[in-house]
């Protein structure tokens, strides 16, 4: 990933709740009609690791 894409997650982390529904809403938008190569397994399984391991740490936050 690149310095301005990173840039660009680590100040829409910053945002409000409501205001990254609205980022990510344009972005949604904008990417709907692009030509994208189907996702390999392992894309995949690393995606859900990541999405586990998130949810995971959001849970020993609030315990």
């Amino acid at each position: 990933m690149t310095a301005l894409a990173q840039y660009i997650l680590q100040n829409f982390d910053q945002l409000p709740n409501k205001e990254q529904q609205k980022v990510a809403l344009e972005i949604l938008k904008r990417i709907v009609h692009s030509d994208f190569p189907p996702l390999e397994d392992q894309d995949l399984v690393l995606s859900a690791e990541e999405i586990f391991l998130s949810l995971d740490q959001q849970e020993s936050d609030y315990e």
